[in-house]
């Protein structure tokens, strides 16, 4: 079951703290580093390397630290204790890029999520134009880099980032990889994206159509769905259901993938303005008939 008290008491202060902006704000050049908070000294060197980042080049006001507790904070409801592990080793760096450059993501180390499951995550989180590497100092699930990742983000953005956002883009990176090791990576990436541009662009919320979308865009991409996968999507795009995102903003930060569906060719992800352009035709088309069978009477 999902939290529903994020927002209240001890989780809202602990949110707040988590994202508060940061009085200093980096250069364009400047990476925000978020530090797995249980790294050692070797291990930080090897993650360091890996983001191409110098101990020198780190400057105090970039650097944060991500415990264990902030991943537990928004893995709990969706993934084991014993999963989730009790040190903090995934390490991210978040690079600020122009308008247009979209939300590009590297990995190393990382040997569960792809770099398409961040992306697709990070933009529902609400990340835009900006590079992000994750690194491990070994071999890694990569699940509570996503903290690291928006947290780094935030205090770059100089903007707190919505807790249901979060929460909602944790749970999409969670369900995607479930998801991956049932059909794959990649069409796993594709069917959450395709799903989320339908549900997000027709603004869809009621639980039946949702699952209608599922069934119906599985089919095209020719995926064969379990109940609980079908189940765990629809559950997923209930919460983005909720959101306040905008599609042409989705393509526009995780362009690959939407070019990738577009060539699929799979008619989804009509805009409500698109859908009020067609019925206003239908109904110009309706009326010439009308006036042209009047005609023949008179």
């Amino acid at each position: 079951m999902r939290k529903t008290g994020l927002y209240m008491g001890v989780g809202l202060l602990a949110i707040a703290g988590l994202f508060e902006p940061a009085d200093v704000r980096a250069d364009a050049e400047m990476p925000f580093v978020a530090l797995g908070a249980d790294l050692n000294s070797e291990q930080k060197k090897t993650v360091l390397e890996l983001l191409d980042i110098s101990e020198e080049e780190l400057e105090n006001d970039h650097v944060i630290s991500v415990t264990n507790a902030d991943e537990h904070e928004y893995l709990d409801d969706y993934l084991s204790a014993s999963v989730i592990g009790t040190r903090a080793l995934s390490s991210v760096a978040v690079w600020e890029r122009e308008n247009g450059h979209g939300v590009q993501v590297t990995t190393h180390n990382i040997s569960y999520c792809t770099t398409g499951m961040y992306q697709n995550a990070l933009v529902t989180a609400g990340l835009e134009n900006a590079d992000v590497v994750v690194a491990g100092p070994f071999n890694l699930s990569g699940t509570a880099a996503l903290v690291g990742a928006i947290k780094a983000y935030s205090e770059m953005n100089g903007q707190a980032i919505d807790p249901e956002n979060i929460e909602v883009a944790t749970e999409e990176l969670v369900v995607t990889g479930e998801l991956s090791e049932s059909i794959g990576a990649q069409p796993a990436e594709e069917l959450v994206g395709a799903v989320k541009d339908v549900i997000v662009a027709e603004e869809i919320t009621d639980s039946a159509e949702i699952k209608n979308v599922i069934t119906e865009t599985a089919e095209k991409m020719e995926i064969q769905l379990s109940e609980e996968d079908s189940d765990k999507i629809a559950k997923l795009m209930e919460g983005i259901g909720k959101l306040d995102l905008d599609v042409d903003k989705l393509k526009e930060q995780a362009q690959g993938l939407y070019d990738k569906l577009s060539k699929l060719d799979l008619d989804l992800g009509v805009t409500k303005e698109q859908a009020q352009g067609f019925f206003a035709k239908l109904s110009d088309w309706f009326q010439s008939v009308v006036d042209k069978l009047a005609g023949l009477f008179r």
